[in-house]
């Protein structure tokens, strides 16, 4: 009897071992955790090519219409700090999660990497993210009043207090012929790439990382610049030379980690021929899908 319940243990535990890694995705502007064009086909997919898996896509608010507008007028911090908690009361993800964040959704998961620890996250795929930051607005994918809200208060002024704790956009421009008011007013984004108050925790959370992989599309015609989807942005005091990630002082400074992550292997990028988040079935699978979630 006691061998027979013995084995019967092993056996659910070998079950457990073996059920895949929990996967979390997060979407981008104009998106919602359910498009069954978007979010909700990247959901299937996933499922589809690795079996029993759970899949969880976020939803900030309470419906698709409010996770839409939360996209553009809810303070980023706010949503990661709910995001974390969401991930803390999930029990299926207590073990740990492989993370994908499609545009600024890549940012943000960053942030979920870097502030909260717990549950682990071991591999994050940053799809067509700006992790340094955007200096233009060429196109909204959202309601024409959206958008124009949008651009209204970023041209009146993207480090004003009421503008950077309300407009999400603004969270993450980065001005790099004013470096100075950037670093001192960007309530999110120069405080996750540790440039003003640096965090030690923010550099040895991400550093847990597994594997940390950057997605760019060259053809990128609504991210500004598009480098910035590999960490790399404008010279300072310049808005038209580019600075490769390996140059600029958030990597030669090693700030957050990606120089120690660069050097063991487990930084990697992804180059995709293509318009902002225009990648193919056959590369999500082949290349993010096989090599990072399974």
């Amino acid at each position: 009897m006691q061998t027979s319940l013995f084995i019967g243990f092993l056996c659910i535990a070998a079950a457990i071992a073996s059920d895949p890694v929990p996967v979390v995705i997060w979407h981008g502007m104009g998106d919602s955790c359910c498009n069954p064009e978007s979010m909700g086909y990247i959901k299937k997919l996933i499922e589809d090519n690795v079996p029993g898996v759970y899949v969880l896509s976020l939803m900030i608010g309470d419906s698709t219409s409010a996770d839409v507008e939360h996209g553009f007028f809810m303070n980023v911090n706010t949503q990661v700090e709910e995001v974390c908690e969401t991930l803390r009361k999930d029990a299926r993800l207590a073990s740990g999660y492989n993370a994908v964040g499609f545009s600024q959704g890549g940012q943000f998961l960053r942030a979920v990497a870097q502030r909260c620890p717990d549950p682990p996250m071991r591999n994050l795929i940053s799809v067509g993210g700006q992790h340094q930051g955007i200096f233009g607005f060429p196109r909204c994918p959202a309601a024409d009043w959206i958008c124009e809200a949008v651009r209204r208060m970023l041209d009146w002024g993207a480090y004003v207090s009421f503008v950077q704790s309300s407009i999400v956009q603004a969270e993450y421009w980065h001005d790099p012929l004013n470096e100075k008011e950037y670093r001192e007013k960007s309530v999110f984004l120069a405080d996750i790439n540790n440039e003003l108050v640096y965090k030690d925790a923010y550099k040895q959370n991400l550093l847990k990382l597994n594997n940390f992989l950057l997605v760019m599309f060259t053809q990128d015609g609504m991210v500004v610049p598009r480098e910035s989807e590999w960490f790399g942005f404008y010279q300072e005091n310049n808005d038209k030379v580019l600075v490769a990630m390996e140059n600029t002082t958030l990597y030669t400074e090693d700030r957050i980690g990606l120089r120690t992550l660069n050097q063991s292997g487990r930084l990697h990028f992804l180059s995709v021929d293509g318009d902002h988040l225009q990648i193919s079935e056959a590369t999500f699978i082949s290349e993010i899908i096989n090599k990072f979630l399974k």
